[in-house]
C-alpha cells in the first residue's frame, strides 16, 4: 500500500547531464566553517541532494512506498519478467537474465539512466528564450521587462540562484546554481504527515537524508534550488507543494516579510508564526539577507501587480515547444523526492 506523498517531484528535464556531485564543507565546526568560507552545500539529485548518480536516482522510486512500492528486488524482477517488453529485455541482457533478480533490477535502472541521458526530450532547448539567445526570436516588451526584474540584484534578485546567462562555452543556462536554500515556505496542510505537529521535513537534515550533512544544524530547512525551465506549466511549487500557481509563488517571495500574516498562521497571542514549517531552533537558517527576502514588516513589496505580470511573461518564455499545450493540464504528481 502506498503511503501518502511527502514532496512535490521536481522535473528531470535539463538537470540529468549537468548536476554536480554533492559537495559540502567538512570541518570540526561546520557552522563556523560555513560562515567563514561562505561555502554552501551544492549538487546531488532530489530536493535534498542525497543521490550522486542517475543509477541511484532511478533505483529509488522502484522501492519508495510513496511511488512504485515494490516490496523487494525479487518482486520487482518478477513484475519485469511479465512486462510487455520482457522479450526485448532478454535480447539485450541475455535469455537467462530473469533467473538473477538483483541483476535484473541493476540492468533496468542502468537502462533508465541511459534513456535519460541520451533521449533528446530531456534537454530539447526549444523554448522561446533559447530561440532569443540564438537570435531567432524577439522578446515582447513585457517579457524583456520581466527579465530585467528577474535579473535586478536589488529587486527580484532571481538570477542570483536561477542563473540565466549563457555559459563560457556558449551553453544555454539551466536556471539553477544547484545550491541549497532555506526560504521559509509555509507549512502545507495537504501533506498528510504534516497533521502531526512533531513531523518536519528538514531537507538536508532529513528525514530522508541520513549522512553527515544531516547532522549539521546549519543545513536544517535547506532544499535545492530547482531549475525554472518549464516552470510556467507546473501546478505544484516548492518542495512541499504549498503553492499551486506561479503567481502565488512570486507573491510569496515579495510579500513574505512585508505581510507575513497573509502567508503564515496567527497564534492565539496574535503573533504571526513565521517560517512555521520549521522547528523554532532552525528558523534562523531561513534567508533574510538577500533581496527581496530582506524586506521589513509593512514595507512596500519589491514588485507590484504589473511587474509580477511581466515576470510571469518572461518565465513563460522558458517553456519548451513540446510542452506548450500542457499549460492547462491538471496538478503534477507528488512523491518522496
Amino acid at each position: 500500500m502506498k503511503t501518502p506523498d511527502y514532496r512535490a517531484v521536481p522535473s528531470l528535464r535539463y538537470i540529468l547531464n549537468y548536476v554536480p556531485r554533492w559537495t559540502h564543507v567538512h570541518a570540526t565546526n561546520p557552522i563556523e566553517q560555513l560562515t567563514e568560507t561562505n561555502e554552501v552545500p551544492a549538487g546531488g539529485y532530489t530536493w535534498d541532494g542525497r543521490y550522486n548518480s542517475l543509477h541511484a536516482l532511478a533505483m529509488f522510486p522502484f522501492f519508495s512506498p510513496a511511488e512504485m512500492d515494490n516490496g523487494s528486488v525479487e518482486e520487482l524482477a518478477q513484475e519485469l519478467s511479465h512486462a510487455g517488453y520482457a522479450g526485448e529485455f532478454r535480447l539485450v541482457f541475455g535469455q537467462q537474465i530473469f533467473e538473477h533478480p538483483a541483476l535484473v533490477v541493476t540492468k533496468a535502472t542502468l537502462a533508465l539512466q541511459q534513456f535519460e541521458l541520451e533521449d533528446r526530450s530531456f534537454h530539447p532547448y526549444t523554448s522561446k528564450f533559447d530561440a532569443w539567445l540564438d537570435g531567432k526570436a524577439m522578446l515582447t516588451p513585457a517579457e524583456l521587462r520581466g527579465k530585467e526584474l528577474f535579473d535586478d540584484p536589488n529587486g527580484g534578485n532571481c538570477a542570483s540562484c536561477h542563473l540565466d546567462e549563457v555559459g563560457a562555452n556558449g551553453a544555454h543556462p539551466l536556471f539553477t546554481d544547484f545550491q541549497f536554500e532555506a526560504l521559509g515556505v509555509p507549512r502545507n496542510d495537504e501533506v498528510a504527515w504534516n497533521k502531526s505537529p512533531y513531523y518536519y521535513d528538514l531537507g538536508l537534515c532529513g528525514p530522508f537524508r541520513k549522512d553527515a550533512a544531516s547532522r549539521n544544524p546549519a543545513n536544517c530547512g535547506l532544499f535545492r534550488t530547482p531549475s525554472l525551465r518549464n516552470v510556467a506549466i507546473r501546478h505544484v511549487f516548492s518542495h512541499n507543494g504549498r503553492f499551486h500557481t506561479l503567481r502565488q509563488v512570486l507573491l510569496f517571495y515579495v510579500e513574505r516579510d512585508t505581510n507575513p500574516a497573509k502567508w503564515y498562521p496567527v497564534a492565539p497571542d496574535g503573533k504571526v508564526e513565521k517560517f512555521n514549517d520549521l522547528p523554532a531552533q532552525y528558523r534562523k537558517n531561513v534567508d533574510t539577507t538577500d533581496a527581496p527576502l530582506d524586506r521589513k514588516l509593512g514595507e512596500k513589496p519589491i514588485w507590484n501587480d504589473q511587474e509580477i505580470d511581466d515576470v510571469i511573461a518572461f518565465l513563460k518564455t522558458l517553456t519548451d515547444q513540446d510542452l506548450e499545450n500542457m499549460r492547462d493540464v491538471g496538478p503534477a504528481s507528488s512523491g518522496l523526492r
